[in-house]
């Protein structure tokens, strides 16, 4: 079956890159695999069919990546890595738990409405299983680092309670797996919903505040 990712052209709201000169040369085929998911999906979407849609050869592509797996992991490191950097540089409060709350609050809900984690979810959920039950992938270790120094500075300013950061950051993010990746099978349909999304968004800054605290 023919690919049409090559067809539709990338909303721009959902296609911000955060910071210009962050981007590098393998950012413009990144794009090119980011519009071919939106498009059709991982399980349609062919080294071939990136290579096309970014204008290169296929040997540009296989030069970088030797297969749709390893290239849709830089995807997502780079995805995934950059909402989790706008959410904790955008992160609000006067003490260090206060803007870890809010940046992985923030991030949780960003990440859970991310229009390729969504995509992935709807049409390739196997996709995702090796980083909830086998390994780590390199966005959560670029999380998990960054999460560590805020909980060193809360250590610092008093506003987090004693314990080694990596194993409370490593808890912390455990806890954020459920609100993310199952939070659809906790809410109810509206109208008339007796929990929706917003409510366990604020049972997570709840529960993140308490687990913290001194």
């Amino acid at each position: 079956m023919t690919s049409s990712c090559n067809t539709p052209e990338a909303d721009p709201s959902t296609s911000e890159r955060g910071i210009a000169d962050r981007r590098t040369a393998d950012d413009a085929l990144l794009d090119a695999a980011r519009d071919c998911v939106l498009a059709v999906g991982l399980r349609r979407t062919t080294l071939t069919d990136v290579a096309r849609r970014a204008g290169v050869s296929r040997m540009t592509m296989y030069r970088r990546w030797p297969d749709m797996a390893s290239l849709v992991a830089d995807l997502m490191t780079r995805e995934w890595g950059e909402l989790a950097l706008r959410a904790r540089a955008g992160a609000g409060g006067e003490t260090a738990r206060a803007r870890i709350v809010d940046s992985l609050a923030t991030g949780a809900r960003q990440l859970r409405h991310h229009p390729v984690f969504r995509r992935i979810v709807e049409l390739d959920p196997e996709i995702l299983v090796p980083y909830l039950v086998d390994r780590r992938g390199t966005s959560q270790d670029l999380i998990l680092a960054a999460l560590q120094d805020s909980i060193s500075e809360g250590h610092a300013d008093g506003s987090v309670r004693a314990g080694p950061p990596a194993v409370l950051g490593r808890a912390v993010l455990l806890a954020l797996h459920g609100f993310v990746i199952s939070a659809g099978t906790m809410t109810d349909p509206p109208p008339g919903g007796e929990v929706t999304e917003t409510d366990l968004d604020a049972e997570a800054r709840l529960l993140l505040d308490r687990f913290l605290a001194p």
